[in-house]
């Protein structure tokens, strides 16, 4: 082979290479582009919107779920949860799941401590959804 057609060769060869890094390159920077213009998902499952009801099922609490958790899907306060348990107010309370609590804190009562959020919750429910007495204006 001749050097002439060597080079035409070689020169065609960094070209069609050029040509495909720049083909690939173009194809991810429109891509790139693409997935920055997506925003975050429509629903963080922790995250409970003001528009959105309350769960009123306690019958789907389980024994893996934290007390902040709870409060959030029932919007209850965490404090009326921990005043009904009886425990103290700290941030590891709140990473503990029920089931770790009840070994925890009451391990000679199985169950309690999810059959007392239980109970907090539907008190809480009752006294939020209970239809107040309107008051008595006295007439002139």
């Amino acid at each position: 082979m001749s050097p002439k057609i060597q080079r035409l060769l070689v020169w065609g060869l960094i070209t069609a290479g050029i040509l495909l890094a720049v083909f690939f390159g173009l194809r991810a920077a429109f891509a790139f582009r693409e997935f920055r213009r997506h925003g975050p998902p429509p629903f963080a499952p922790m995250e409970v919107k003001n528009d959105q009801t309350a769960e009123t099922d306690v019958e789907l609490i389980r024994d893996w779920m934290t007390i902040p958790y709870i409060a959030k899907m029932y919007r209850v306060p965490p404090d009326v949860l921990l005043d009904a348990l009886s425990l103290p107010r700290s941030k590891s309370i709140g990473e503990k799941s029920l089931k770790q609590l009840n070994d925890e804190y009451f391990p000679q009562a199985e169950g309690f401590v999810i059959t007392t959020v239980k109970a907090a919750i539907l008190e809480f429910q009752a006294q939020a959804f209970s239809t107040p007495t309107p008051p008595v204006i006295p007439t002139p």
